[in-house]
């Protein structure tokens, strides 16, 4: 046998031993949906009596956690900032949300757009409708805290920054706000996700890159292979209005921009196109994922379109970590 053959023997060997020794592992599945923007055009259709996320009823139901970007504030109160675009939903909104999704990040540039006492009072809105949120809170320690879940055994810590402006929305020690993404303070949560609250697995939910832009920028590239280098076994995206591709970075999935979810304003395009993600993990960390492709239409609604090509992937995670 060649050197060349007995190589590829050997690493077929290795892959089927890391296959067979976390077969027996337990996985969950979770699932993350891009920008969910509730006002203006999907709010009407919500106040109409429809559902704007009937159509993918079947598969947000189908994960084990589903996760959303709340790209608007939920609330009645508070005065609005001065800024291109302010989006406010009804409080009839939050319960809508209880019914498909476990957890939202509002780690985003729309959630403080009525100031913090519409912030504070989404807080309630959410906590009231029994769905958790990352990425913000009364303070700056409340906002940079994991939303750790366990799942099967598995104990996964979700963390939200945002870094699109206005850097006004950010937590302070006494303000409420969103967690901003400072390179060092991202690096010590994760670590202190690992450390102090336990977690198997982490993963950064981040608002960044540039509006519009089908690539990801220079920094979102290296901001992600930092978070990975700090322990992050997965790194999801948001913010651009449109999908962005994905990267794998020492065995680790980075998908730089999920787009619009939820969300009306855009014209036919990238703008009018998102991905769900759906991601298998264990113990040791992802174990293969796909996306599914939102078709957006002028309400802001998405529709699955389960025959268009879409990133996805198989995984084989190192035996221990």
């Amino acid at each position: 046998m060649s050197i060349s053959l007995r190589f590829a023997a050997l690493l077929l060997a290795i892959v089927g031993l890391a296959v067979s020794a976390n077969a027996d592992e337990p996985t969950v599945r979770l699932a993350f949906v891009g920008d969910v923007m509730l006002a203006d055009l999907p709010g009407k259709v919500i106040e109409r009596g429809d559902d704007p996320f009937a159509h993918f009823a079947t598969l947000l139901h189908d994960a084990d956690f589903t996760v959303g970007n709340l790209e608007c504030v939920i609330s009645t109160r508070g005065a609005k900032v001065e800024k291109p675009w302010n989006f406010r939903a009804d409080p009839r909104c939050a319960p809508l949300l209880a019914k498909y999704f476990n957890a939202v990040s509002i780690a985003n540039n729309h959630t403080g757009d009525y100031g913090p006492e519409a912030f504070v009072e989404q807080l309630e809105y959410l906590k009231g409708a029994k769905v958790p949120a990352f990425g913000g809170g009364r303070n700056r320690d409340e906002a940079h805290q994991p939303l750790v879940v366990e799942l099967k055994g598995i104990r996964i810590a979700l963390l939200g920054y945002n870094e699109f402006k206005p850097r006004a929305f950010e937590a302070t020690d006494k303000t409420p706000g969103v967690a901003w993404s400072v390179d060092q303070h991202v690096v010590a949560d994760i670590a202190a996700a690992r450390k102090v609250h336990h977690a198997d697995l982490v993963i950064p939910f981040m608002h960044w890159g540039r509006e519009m832009e089908t690539a990801p920028s220079d920094r979102q590239k290296q901001f992600a292979r930092m978070m990975i280098d700090a322990g992050a076994d997965v790194v999801v995206g948001g913010h651009p209005h449109c999908t962005e591709g994905t990267d794998i970075y020492r065995g680790k999935l980075i998908v730089y921009s999920l787009g619009n979810f939820v969300f009306d304003g855009f014209d036919p395009g990238i703008g009018r196109t998102g991905w769900l993600l759906r991601l298998t993990l264990n113990r040791q960390g992802l174990v293969k994922w796909d996306t599914v492709v939102a078709e957006i239409d002028a309400e802001g609604i998405p529709r699955p379109n389960l025959k268009a090509k879409s990133p996805q992937g198989v995984m084989v995670p190192p035996v221990g970590k």
